[in-house]
């Protein structure tokens, strides 16, 4: 068996995809944090408009406001569910690239394992040795 792990390169594929995929998902979060928080922004700042309507050129003009300020909240909405779609998506995507990287973890911590297990047993055998060949060489000592 090789020292070296064969996936090595395949590991570190792996977890190059896995990395971007990580990137792809925090900047897919970050758009979903922002729009929510322009949402929010912007119901804060409709809530506080004060509509005192004095003629019917104010009333025209508050409910013209009013129209543009609900198709704006129900484009940030929209917007908003877009953002949420493409943040499951990266989800997934990471989910996807994260196993397939922690398959070849273990694959590597077996041969991590097995290699160190060879190591142990050629240093036995080597120890072995040292005290066979000291025992017969007391052994040989004791009966000349």
């Amino acid at each position: 068996m090789t020292r070296s792990f064969s996936l090595a390169g395949l590991l570190r594929l792996r977890r190059i995809r896995e990395d971007q995929a990580a990137g792809r998902l925090a900047a897919a979060n970050a758009r979903v944090r922002e729009n929510a928080a322009r949402t929010a922004q912007m119901r804060n700042h409709l809530g506080g408009t004060e509509s005192e309507v004095s003629n019917s050129a104010a009333l025209h003009a508050v409910s013209t406001a009013r129209a543009s300020s609900r198709s704006m909240l129900a484009e940030l909405n929209a917007l908003a569910a877009l953002r949420q779609a493409a943040a499951d998506e990266s989800a997934a995507e990471f989910a996807a690239a994260r196993s397939q990287s922690v398959r070849i973890e273990k694959l590597e911590l077996r041969h991590g394992e097995l290699v160190a297990k060879q190591d142990l047993h050629a240093e036995q055998l080597v120890l072995d040795e040292i005290a066979s060949r000291s025992w017969f060489q007391a052994k040989g000592e004791a009966t000349a």
